[in-house]
């Protein structure tokens, strides 16, 4: 579970900060902390960050922190783990067509497909579908030789 409220910077609170952390940062460290005896070892563990940790677009920047602090759990816990050859990633999406996203940005699915379909290289928004994909190939022994990587799923959005 992640959330993500816009604020604009000089306008962000203490109680908006706090809460983005606690849930997108705290929420993750101690939940794959409380798993790690249940992992095997050369497990996967897969973290959802967002193409937003790296874009630095307007109103979320504490969203992005947060997100950015989960791609630097992936590189840190990768050293951390290695003893056990867990493997550790993180998935970061781009704009991916769900019903969440519609709601955040206050507009209509036509709206929304018109509005980052520019912004994206392959022309469109991504399907929950293509970041499971994703998920299962980092989950899978077919990426045994992948740790600490950040695989954007995006469309091209966090590389153009």
């Amino acid at each position: 579970m992640a959330i993500a409220v816009a604020a604009p910077f000089g306008e962000i609170t203490e109680e908006a900060f706090d809460q983005h952390f606690a849930i997108n940062v705290k929420g993750a460290l101690f939940t794959v902390q409380k798993a790690l005896p249940l992992l095997r070892e050369g497990a996967s563990v897969i973290l959802n960050a967002s193409v937003v940790g790296s874009k630095g677009w307007e109103a979320v920047s504490v969203y992005s922190a947060t997100k950015a602090a989960l791609r630097s759990f992936a590189r840190t816990w990768t050293s951390d783990l290695k003893g056990r050859r867990i493997r550790v990633n993180v998935v970061s999406p781009g704009v991916i067509d769900t019903p969440g996203l519609s709601g955040l940005m206050n507009a209509d699915h036509e709206q929304l497909n018109a509005a980052f379909a520019e912004r994206v290289p392959l022309g469109r928004l991504g399907h929950p579908e293509e970041i499971a994909k994703a998920i299962s190939f980092l989950a899978s022994e077919e990426s045994s030789y992948v740790t600490g990587i950040e695989l954007f799923v995006d469309g091209g959005l966090a590389q153009i």
